[in-house]
């Protein structure tokens, strides 16, 4: 079995406010496997978030270990991780975040013009990432132009402009209708399928968690436990 792509180990993280104490992680372990698909579900305040902005390094922890690719993310700088992140990393959040004053294009544009790629090629392949959700034709529309649903595909071909390992979604379908829920969820599973990336998406939907390779249930800052779910490798997630 190949090595996990990430492995948290012992992961701690606590708020302080004043005289408040939030335990939000408790000694949180979890492996996530190249190309799987993991789902981490649970009530709100449970450390769904939490632990997601951990993982990807937005957020640091107070001990234990994280590790992208056997790569302990406790002992990069801060710009070494910023520069990791956009290298490797893909996030799709549930409030879209793309700039209002630019294009649908231009907004998937934006990631790979940062990470130094020429205008040329980021055009081209930004067309290419927008042909993949099936947005090409509205390349020029900016956000408020674009539905719901649409304005989270250009979230997502945003997400996979950099063609990163590593996806992480937070609750990505929150904000949209059954229908659109539907779509934006195909969407993923087809990247996974088609590219192998890994996807780390954190849901109050079961429709969207059952859709996953791995259901993780949190509770209090802790896994409680973790379901098989029936993704395309769902039967053979341990």
């Amino acid at each position: 079995m190949a090595d996990p792509i990430i492995q948290a180990s012992k992961v701690v993280k606590t708020y302080r406010s004043r005289d408040v104490v939030v335990e939000a992680l408790r000694s949180v372990d979890l492996n996530v496997a190249p190309g799987e698909m993991v789902a981490v579900m649970g009530p709100s305040g449970s450390g769904k978030t939490t632990m997601l902005n951990c993982l990807s390094g937005l957020d640091g922890i107070d001990s234990g270990d994280i590790s992208i690719n056997s790569r302990s993310l406790s002992g990069m700088s801060d710009n070494a991780l910023s520069d990791y992140r956009a290298r490797f990393m893909g996030f799709v959040f549930q409030s879209f975040n793309l700039l209002p004053v630019l294009s649908a294009r231009e907004n998937v544009e934006l990631p790979l013009v940062l990470a130094g790629v020429g205008s040329s090629q980021a055009r081209e392949t930004a067309m290419q990432k927008l042909e993949q959700v099936g947005l090409a034709e509205r390349a020029n529309h900016t956000p408020a132009e674009l539905s719901g649903g649409q304005a989270q595909r250009v979230a997502i071909a945003r997400a996979l402009a950099n063609e990163p390992a590593i996806v992480w979604a937070d609750e990505p379908t929150g904000n949209l209708d059954t229908e659109n829920s539907t779509e934006i969820m195909n969407v993923l599973l087809q990247m996974n399928r088609e590219q192998g990336q890994t996807f780390v998406i954190v849901t109050h939907s079961l429709e969207v968690g059952e859709l996953a390779d791995r259901i993780v249930f949190m509770r209090d800052g802790q896994i409680e436990s973790e379901r098989a779910g029936s993704g395309a490798n769902g039967a053979t997630s341990q």
